[in-house]
């Protein structure tokens, strides 16, 4: 058995489900966009794509902390 996601992965089903695209392509998105900070990005996925604002914010928060994880290992 599985532990239940929990912080902003706990949306990721729910986000899939309602927008129809997979959580990979959504980070990829917000990877490409010009903008950095996170409520920037907030907002622009909110009025570009759609989305809610705790989807939205839960999207922001899991990509750019995995970002900063990522760029402290190297």
């Amino acid at each position: 058995m599985t532990a239940a996601a929990k912080g902003p992965a706990s949306y990721f089903p729910s986000i899939e489900k309602k927008y129809g695209r997979p959580i990979a392509e959504w980070k990829d998105l917000i990877r490409a966009s010009p903008l950095t900070r996170h409520m920037e990005l907030v907002t622009w996925l909110k009025a570009e794509h759609g989305l809610g604002h705790g989807h939205a914010n839960a999207l922001v928060a899991h990509t750019l902390a995995e970002s900063e994880s990522k760029s402290e290992a190297g």
